[in-house]
């Protein structure tokens, strides 16, 4: 499906902020998506020796310049490389002196043969212990890439030249040693010249018309309201120009996707960094955080920040070269998807609510369009509609059945047995049924276990349970005149009430999930006045029961519950069709 950075289920993206970099052993390039660097490094590399021998170690530290005030750095990653040939593999292997803030990584077929860091976790100081190898050359020079934060970084800073004891012609230090850069979108910034509230002009003028747009809420205005979600693109000769506008703390992005699955989607970012907003093409490979692009795809990017909302524009050619295969070719049908969330120093996180995801694949550069979407999928839509009809209505019906009307209709029968007893049995066959149903659908749409839904399964597993011990229990039940039987109907009460609470507890924990986000606060308070009028027609037969009113009080009150229940359920269904 996409998604975009995710980015329904993933953990938390931080780049490489557990030091886990040996892609980067190489030429010692973060994969940032940013380029190094070109000011001073505030670092430098200290050794305890200036010569060795096959076996030697030697003690490298790595700390901020003292001159550079309170800097520090968060990551790092240290080699030690043959100085005739800096580009060439790492040599020798390093041993930890701060084994809580750094680690071994293997390099070039070498276990531990450069060191980085473990957190991002902010030092001004870090040592390890370097063992010379035994054939070593005549000359090693120590290197390190230094991240300040996850756009702010050095490559490849260099350190002193140690010299093999007896050799000859060793050659100096590099004073200015190659550093790489990583080739990855550095999009040009400018911000929107016209300081508007909201949007810029045009954004949500001529769509159906000129262009294509996908919104939320359904036909919302970017330049009215500032919590209108809203992309759009407009086919060009060669090009296509899209904008994106959303309130957002860190980052806005849209996603082309061939499914409605996360992975193998093309990503354009919008983060926030500060008082500027990088504008990045990306690359989603399963549920992982996005892959900055190497290319630079984009053209004519603008951005604007205002009152908390994130709006940026750009164009993109129709079709690129071959050999950029991880971008989609635009005159292709895709399902788009939009996502926001938090994003630290340019770092994006895990989106904050489900993307929004259009209903149906559209020709980027067909026909124009107004697009519908929405932020949760029709499984998960009808794992809620089964759960609130079964724990909503069917149960209590059920239940006001069993108890209140059990001796209204005593020779009223239905297929040879007792019509009140047939109609609690098959409500509750119903419900069981719709429970069933309903706990299969989530565990079909993600494959398996959520681990983002919170205590809302575990509830849902134990309902399940109570639900299929119910019938259970009600077939092995003892005759009504056996002395055992006081002990069925006390558990039978036990584990349906039991079930009841905890299935209520479940749903308001569900319409709280990302996948079924329901508006709030007004949505919530629909789902507790139906479990209020529930109880409180519960409490009212009750009291009818020990005091009789009329005799047609009953059933005048069940007509209204079911009138009322209805109205209620009626509510949160067309508000779960809505999202």
């Amino acid at each position: 499906m996409v998604l975009v950075v995710a980015v329904c289920l993933i953990k938390t993206a931080s780049g490489f902020a557990n030091g886990k970099v040996s892609l980067s052993c190489g030429d010692m390039t973060p994969r940032h998506g940013h380029d190094s660097s070109s000011k001073p490094a505030p670092y430098n590399i200290t050794l305890d020796k200036h010569t060795f021998s096959p076996g030697d170690r030697i003690t490298v530290t790595l700390r901020v310049v003292p001159t550079s005030g309170s800097i520090h750095f968060k990551g790092f990653l240290i080699e030690a490389r043959d100085a005739g040939n800096p580009d060439g593999p790492a040599v020798g292997s390093f041993s930890l002196l701060n084994p809580s803030e750094s680690q071994l990584l293997h390099c070039d077929h070498t276990q531990g043969s450069a060191v980085s860091h473990t957190s991002k976790s902010k030092k001004t100081e870090i040592q390890a212990v370097w063992e010379a190898p035994k054939t070593p050359p005549s000359g090693v020079q120590f290197m390190a890439t230094v991240v300040q934060k996850y756009k702010v970084y050095w490559v490849q800073i260099p350190g002193p030249v140690v010299s093999l004891n007896g050799a000859t012609g060793v050659p100096p230090p590099n004073p200015t040693p190659t550093t790489t850069t990583t080739a990855a979108v550095t999009a040009t910034l400018s911000a929107l010249t016209r300081p508007v509230s909201h949007s810029p002009p045009g954004f949500s003028e001529g769509c159906g018309r000129s262009k294509s747009c996908l919104r939320d809420p359904v036909g919302c205005d970017p330049g009215r309201d500032p919590l209108c979600f809203f992309l759009s693109f407009t086919p060009e000769e060669r090009t296509v120009l899209f904008e994106l506008s959303g309130p957002a703390d860190g980052y806005l992005s849209f996603a082309l996707s061939l499914d409605k699955w996360m992975g193998n989607d093309d990503v354009y970012l919008c983060v926030r960094d500060g008082d500027s907003v990088d504008i990045n093409a990306a690359y989603v490979s399963g549920r992982a955080h996005p892959e900055f692009a190497s290319e630079n795809v984009l053209s004519d990017t603008a951005w604007q920040l205002a009152d908390g909302v994130i709006q940026c524009r750009f164009r993109r050619d129709i079709l690129l070269p071959r050999q950029i295969e991880s971008r989609f070719s635009l005159d292709q049908s895709y399902f788009l998807f939009i996502a926001h969330g938090r994003a630290e120093d340019g770092v994006i996180y895990r989106h904050d609510r489900q993307p929004l995801i259009s209903t149906h694949q559209t020709v980027i550069t067909g026909l124009p369009e107004n697009l519908a979407g929405s932020r949760s999928p029709l499984l998960i839509k009808f794992h809620g509609v089964f759960m609130l009809v079964a724990w909503m209505t069917t149960v209590t019906t059920g239940v006001i059945i069993a108890r209140y009307f059990k001796h209204d209709w005593p020779e009223t029968r239905l297929f040879g047995r007792r019509l009140w007893f047939q109609v609690h049995r098959a409500l509750m066959t119903l419900t069981v049924l719709l429970t069933c149903v309903g706990f299969s659908l989530p565990f079909i749409y993600r494959g398996g276990w959520s681990r983002h839904a919170g205590s809302h399964p575990y509830l849902g597993c134990t309902v399940m349970a109570l639900s299929f011990i119910q019938p259970i229990m009600a077939l092995l039940r003892p005759a009504t005149d056996s002395s055992r039987r006081y002990i069925f109907n006390w558990m039978h009460l036990g584990t349906g009430t039991i079930a009841r609470v905890l299935a209520v507890v479940a749903i308001f924990l569900g319409i709280q999930q990302q996948a079924l986000l329901l508006p709030g606060p007004w949505s919530t308070g629909v789902l507790a006045g139906c479990v209020v009028w529930g109880v409180l027609v519960d409490l009212l037969l009750e009291f009818h029961s020990k005091v009789v009113i009329v005799s047609r009080f009953k059933k005048i009150v069940l007509a209204v519950f079911l009138v009322g229940n209805v109205g209620f359920l009626s509510v949160l269904l067309n508000t779960i069709r809505n999202v």
